[in-house]
């Protein structure tokens, strides 16, 4: 009788032994997914980097990871950049070399190459309070991002057409080709619109606190004699807004805590 109870305690040890290790198991693979998927199909705007922390200053350094392709993409400054990745167990994560757009950009504040080479010397990273650390070995953090600002909000994807400039009413002159008007595009932060001339474009980065920069701004080089638009006025506006304030469908750029340098209201299309 005391052989079969043995047993029987036995099995019943065994049994509940073998639940328990696929229960830890199924709870270690579905932290892993769960980590996978709070770095993956997210925009990281740069944060620090060696230590430092960035400014934005118009500057849109950001990256994100596709799960369906694992492709990275990116904008580290000035130039975009692309390539693949892989995600492991234990946080680890590894890119493949990054291929670099060639434009030119003088003004830029940071060297381009280091941001690159975040990417080449990580090997694994770390989430703490919603900021993403991307790292090598044990060592500091090569560089910190956190979420951007994209398709919730109430700016983006939008036609903004212009209402007031400096204060003053804009109207738009009969042999004008169309409204003055600014667009912010989800994909990949890209600005377009039209100044009274020429069409513009550019890049955007959203931040915490209705901050925004503006960055890269170009027009065509279109002459148009007989359309009485400053558009230089108009592209300063760009320049010098890091904040904006939406009541309903009215936009207003700001500058700091200043009047508005421009007013914008929503027009819907049909």
């Amino acid at each position: 009788m005391k052989t079969k109870i043995f047993l029987f305690s036995l099995l019943a040890t065994t049994i509940m032994s073998c639940n328990l290790g696929k229960k830890t198991t199924t709870e270690t693979n579905s932290k892993n997914s769960s980590e996978k998927m709070s770095i993956e199909n997210t925009k990281w705007i740069l944060n620090s980097f060696e230590g430092e922390n960035i400014q934005a200053n118009g500057q849109a350094i950001y990256f994100s990871l596709d799960s369906k392709t694992n492709r990275i993409s990116g904008n580290s400054g000035c130039n975009t950049f692309m390539g693949t990745y892989k995600l492991e167990e234990n946080n680890s994560i590894s890119f493949t070399k990054l291929a670099l757009t060639r434009m030119m950009c003088p003004d830029i504040a940071i060297n381009e190459s280091k941001v690159i080479s975040i990417f080449e010397l990580a090997d694994n990273f770390t989430i703490t309070n919603g900021e993403l650390a991307l790292n090598k070995a044990k060592m500091a953090p090569l560089a910190t991002f956190k979420k951007a600002i994209t398709s919730n909000n109430q700016i983006v994807e939008k036609y903004w057409k212009l209402k007031t400039l400096e204060g003053k009413d804009i109207k738009m002159a009969d042999n004008q080709e169309r409204e003055i008007f600014f667009t912010l595009k989800t994909d990949e932060n890209r600005v377009t619109g039209f100044a009274g001339c020429n069409a513009i474009s550019g890049d955007y980065t959203l931040e915490d606190g209705n901050r925004i920069r503006f960055k890269n701004m170009a027009t065509t080089l279109m002459a148009c004699p007989d359309v009485d638009v400053n558009e230089s006025d108009f592209l300063k506006i760009f320049e010098l807004t890091d904040n904006y304030t939406i009541n309903n469908d009215v936009l207003s750029l700001n500058a700091g805590r200043r009047a508005p340098l421009a007013v914008f209201e929503a027009v819907y299309m049909q």
